[in-house]
């Protein structure tokens, strides 16, 4: 008896039923991947980032005194730079809501001043 050979005929449902199950895996795993990167790197644990300890440490802090302003005190600590530019990146660094500060308020200072 002779041997009889038979092809594979998928319908079109047939084909998108396995494309979609062949796909499904690695949906998952690009997912997974994308959001294991989104935690690394929020953690800063990929090679060469600064960890937020590390990052803590570089900054120097100042109080206010009674009666300093934050012109006073950028002029005091970086006497050859615009005040305007120190002033802006302390009030960025500190996330203050305007340019007023109180005494006894603790400010972080840039680390390049």
């Amino acid at each position: 008896m002779p041997s009889v050979r038979t092809r594979l005929h998928l319908t079109r449902r047939g084909r998108v039923v396995f494309t979609t199950l062949a796909a499904i895996p690695l949906a998952a795993v690009a997912l997974a991947l994308a959001l294991n990167g989104g935690i690394a790197a929020a953690e800063g644990t990929s090679a060469g980032a600064a960890t937020v300890a590390d990052v803590a440490t570089v900054f120097d802090y100042v109080t206010i005194a009674s009666g300093q302003s934050l012109w006073q005190l950028a002029e005091t600590i970086a006497p050859t730079s615009d005040p305007r530019d120190v002033i802006a990146e302390i009030v960025s660094l500190n996330q203050l809501p305007s340019e007023n500060v109180q005494p006894g308020q603790r400010l972080a200072l840039p680390a390049r001043f």
